[in-house]
């Protein structure tokens, strides 16, 4: 399996910091919603750099 980055949407800030760290454009801020595509390959640098823990790796 796997591993991929998710969003819990309850802690994210929408601060794109992810998006902005992220080498594979992998993190899109559209507004107020992170969209976290399938092009993410788990490397977590993303979940990293979040300032708020409102990203995680996840096997699948």
């Amino acid at each position: 399996m796997r591993r991929k980055a998710v969003v819990d949407r309850r802690k994210c800030a929408y601060c794109g910091a992810c998006v902005a760290v992220c080498n594979i454009n992998a993190n899109e801020l559209i507004e107020t919603y992170l969209e976290i595509n399938d092009n993410c390959n788990g490397c977590g640098i993303c979940v990293k750099v979040c300032p708020v823990g409102a990203l995680s790796l996840v096997e699948g």
